[in-house]
């Protein structure tokens, strides 16, 4: 069967299927009725209202308002979703990314917007990415650093947000500098007089340009890749939520959204 002719009849089962259910309909051909999309509900959104962890402290997926409201391309897919699954978004604002796994993985909310990294994914599921961003260092002018690699020498001191997922990844991969973690890796860095401070690209720049006498290392340390995730122990909505950012990657939608919020990221290239 043609892959559009499909994708037709599945969104005409999962519409058939919301109309019966709102119609009070309960068995069909002699059976128990069984709504594809309550099954997905059940999962994805178990209180009926998905619940939707959204990280401000990622400048490129989220920025807010002076009232404090979320926007961006988490913000949009996270609505997306609910309003294909026909239930209530709540969006659960968190500062920071390990907080935000943290309510992830204790199922306090039911979709996250994390990047891919090996000890999260012990604890929680995560899609495919969707949008790939980088990871560098801002030093000071006379902390001779002249590359990323000199960074990662005895003695240099590193401010990271704890539980970013450049902490972690330094983490595991650093062995001779050292990490000092704290909730704002850019307050410690100036208080501390560190000689570095690791964070996402355009969060770094911008931090810079308030602070020009700090010098931005060519390249970056890591390439992030931000995803969706959500609880374990909830396959049929990991397999729907992965089905869900391939298509929103596919149809533009995602491209969409990162121009609007006027950002610079690249969409993430489709999961084979």
């Amino acid at each position: 069967m043609p892959e559009s002719l499909a994708r037709r009849r599945q969104c005409g089962i999962e519409r058939s299927a919301r109309s019966r259910r709102r119609s009070g309909a309960t068995a069909i051909d002699g059976g128990h009725f069984v709504s594809i999309v309550s099954h997905l509900e059940k999962e994805l959104a178990p209180t009926g209202t998905l619940r939707a962890a959204i990280n401000i402290g990622n400048p490129v997926l989220v920025q807010t308002d002076a009232a404090g409201t979320p926007s961006g391309v988490t913000v949009d897919l996270a609505r997306e979703l609910a309003k294909r699954l026909g239930v209530p978004l709540e969006t659960v604002v968190i500062d920071g990314a390990g907080k935000s796994f943290e309510a992830v993985k204790a199922a306090r909310c039911d979709i996250g917007f994390l990047a891919i990294e090996p000890a999260r994914a012990a604890e929680i599921d995560f899609t495919a990415a969707y949008v790939l961003i980088e990871g560098v260092y801002a030093v000071r002018p006379d902390a001779g650093l002249a590359s990323n690699a000199e960074v990662d020498r005895a003695g240099v001191r590193i401010a990271v947000n704890k539980g970013a997922a450049y902490d972690l990844f330094l983490t595991r991969s650093l062995k001779h500098a050292t990490l000092v973690r704290g909730e704002d890796s850019f307050e410690a860095f100036l208080r501390d007089k560190l000689e570095a401070v690791a964070g996402v690209k355009q969060a770094v720049v911008r931090f810079i340009a308030a602070h020009p006498e700090l010098r931005l290392l060519d390249g970056r340390f890591m390439e992030i890749a931000q995803a969706m995730c959500l609880p374990k122990g909830r396959p049929n909505a990991a397999r729907h939520l992965a089905a869900f950012v391939e298509e929103m990657k596919a149809s533009g939608f995602v491209a969409e959204a990162i121009a609007r919020a006027k950002q610079e990221a690249s969409v993430a290239p489709l999961a084979n």
